[in-house]
């Protein structure tokens, strides 16, 4: 008895169906897809040292949970004036497992120095300890190779009271003299920033960042009469939507 009481009214409504019901989906249609959307600047900043430059450095992706186009952007001005090693790039983003993505596409040198293009591919996610990582391979029209690493984490002092450690590491098969960079072990950008959350959204911040090129990628800079590492105090502005 209790079991008919418990059927009846979910029979009588598979029978009564939904306003969008059809024969071939007696319970309406399926929902579609929801498209999603986020961008965020990780770094907007004033580096000031021996040698002052602005730094910016953001991503945004658009998709679904599957399939993302993923956008990144990074670069430096000098205090000439003169942009150097900016780099854009596009991907097709798609997860592989919980925690990271598969990415595949495009980067694109574009700056005051000889422009390249490059193929990418690389893997971005969270690993253990909720460090943010990503590792990227690059082959250029050029026939040289490239590879990118790129790290950082959030200390939480308090809820609003952020300090996040960051990395990032360049190596090329190749001398490319009209980008100035050696072969090896090229370059290091690492940084420690301590930043204040006025909103989720909108962080200012400030630190400390360090700089250093070796090799081939020295000797150029030393060829041009620049210094090959330089320690900078920070000043800049975190924001994402």
């Amino acid at each position: 008895m209790v079991a008919a009481v418990v059927f009846w009214p979910v029979a009588a409504l598979a029978q009564m169906g939904t306003p969008d019901a059809t024969p071939s989906a007696p319970f309406g249609m399926p929902m579609e897809t929801p498209l999603y959307f986020h961008a965020i600047v990780n770094q907007f900043e004033g580096r000031f040292g021996t040698n002052n430059k602005f730094r910016w450095s953001g991503e945004a992706w658009a998709g679904t949970d599957a399939d993302r186009l993923w956008l990144r952007s990074e670069g430096n001005v000098n205090s000439h004036g003169a942009v150097e090693d900016s780099q854009q790039e596009i991907f097709y983003d798609r997860p592989i497992t919980p925690y990271f993505d598969l990415q595949a596409g495009l980067r694109s040198d574009i700056d005051s120095r000889a422009g390249r293009t490059w193929a990418a591919f690389g893997v971005e996610g969270l690993a253990p300890y909720f460090f943010e990582v990503s590792a990227t391979v690059y082959a250029s029209d050029e026939g040289h190779y490239a590879a990118k690493l790129e790290g950082s984490t959030d200390l939480l002092i308090t809820q609003r009271l952020i300090l996040q450690p960051q990395i990032e590491m360049n190596f090329y098969t190749k001398n490319d003299p009209g980008r100035a960079i050696g072969s090896g072990f090229s370059d290091l950008d690492t940084g420690l920033r301590l930043r204040y959350e006025l909103t989720r959204k909108f962080a200012p911040y400030i630190g400390v960042t360090y700089e250093s090129k070796f090799g081939g990628t020295a000797d150029y800079a030393r060829s041009g009469r620049d210094k090959t590492s330089d320690l900078r105090f920070t000043i800049g502005v975190r924001a994402w939507l």
